[in-house]
């Protein structure tokens, strides 16, 4: 008998064990802390004054988050992320309104079906065309990114209320969707989200294509849905260039469709690539204007050493709209080498510099580095970082 208990014992014990085992919760983060010079900002009195400032998030946010699983069975298991963006400089939130401001989904994930997940969520631009860039990537991030981040591929914003579905590997073939909910009743869109994607790896050879699309009733800052899919009013410099205080990003437009495509090439140590993407605009900032944000990116990196990491891009962009503004364009050269201590703490130098040639009474044709705090008081801005980054 006492044979008996003490194997019933040690059996519930195992299977205790083994059940614990199927669940699991890591804590990550990024941290991303630098010292940052600029020639030019528009503050001060006076205007034009060169900056030297502490930052944080020069290349990536700096973020911590929980990502849990848990084993169902059957290939299948209930997943969830919390994410939550910060400021190292002063210790704050990135926004003032939300504890996990970056991401916050619930979900399952099957390796046979894929993922689908419920919360606010990245765009299929943020996931299938990113990564083919500079921006939104370690390997330049955000001062790397188009002019305004127009394109949202430096994840300056995510999605409320959203539904999303990721497709699994079919031999390196990826695709995926996501809707996000306006949640107003009698106002199915306004302040909602689509966006749908897919890429595919072919040897030597990666592709993405994405498309993002905004749509929102509002034309005064009074008929705006706060509850809507996009009301971020941080971290994205097009809100804070052009538009009114406190108007939520996502209703600026009556709509906002955004289309890219990417191509990267692996040949021994170097990673070539070429990045196009289009944003057209419609009534935004309250104003009636229409317009459209052209992107033309182009790519290297290079690995000298399995330490040593260098980067570059040139992009080249251009706005026009229909209310006389004319067509502003922008020419930016960036570029960083980092160096690394180990798998998850380096160091780098990271530069940017970008000119404006301004056309007509545009308020589009301003220099303004993304993630500087403040635009040029010309029509160039320079910036400079050293800084260290640490993963956890």
């Amino acid at each position: 008998m006492n044979k008996m208990l003490i194997t019933g014992a040690t059996t519930m014990i195992t299977l205790a064990g083994a059940a614990h085992a199927q669940s699991s919760v890591t804590l990550y983060g990024l941290i991303d802390a630098g010292l940052s010079y600029t020639n030019s900002q528009i503050t001060g009195p006076g205007g034009g004054h060169s900056n030297w400032e502490m930052t944080s998030g020069a290349v990536q946010y700096s973020r911590w988050g929980l990502r849990g699983a848990e084993d169902l069975g059957g290939g299948l298991k209930a997943i969830f992320t919390l994410e939550s963006g910060f400021t190292l400089n002063n210790g704050q939130f990135s926004s003032s309104n939300r504890i996990f401001n970056r991401q916050a989904y619930v979900g399952l994930s099957s390796r046979d079906y894929g993922a689908l997940t419920l919360g606010r969520q990245t765009d299929s631009m943020v996931d299938f065309v990113a990564p083919l860039s500079l921006t939104g990537t370690e390997f330049g991030g955000t001062h790397f990114a188009h002019p305004l981040d127009n394109d949202n591929l430096n994840d300056s914003f995510q999605i409320n209320n959203s539904v999303k579905y990721v497709s699994p590997n079919f031999g390196g073939l990826k695709f995926g969707a996501l809707y996000g909910f306006s949640n107003q009743a009698g106002g199915f869109t306004n302040n909602r989200a689509y966006s749908f994607g897919v890429s595919y790896v072919w040897g030597a050879l990666s592709f993405g294509v994405g498309y993002l699309g905004l749509s929102s009733a509002a034309r005064t800052p009074g008929q705006v849905n706060t509850n809507g899919a996009v009301t971020d009013t941080t971290g994205a410099s097009l809100q804070g260039a052009l538009a009114p205080t406190g108007v939520p990003l996502g209703v600026l437009a009556s709509s906002q469709k955004t289309l890219g495509a990417g191509v990267n090439y692996s040949f021994g140590p170097a990673v070539a690539g070429f990045v196009y993407s289009q944003s057209k605009l419609a009534q935004f900032f309250q104003t009636g204007l229409s317009g459209t944000f052209q992107n033309f990116e182009g790519n290297l990196r290079y690995a000298l050493t399995p330490a040593v990491e260098l980067s570059g891009a040139y992009t080249y962009s251009r706005a026009g709209g229909n209310g006389g503004g004319g067509i502003p364009h922008w020419n930016q050269l960036s570029a960083m080498a980092d160096y690394r201590f180990s798998r998850r703490t380096d160091v780098y130098i990271q530069s940017a510099w970008q000119r404006v040639s301004p056309s007509g009474s545009s308020p589009l044709g301003v220099a303004w580095i993304n993630g500087v705090s403040a635009p040029s008081s010309t029509t160039d801005q320079i910036q400079a970082t050293v800084g260290l980054r640490h993963r956890f």
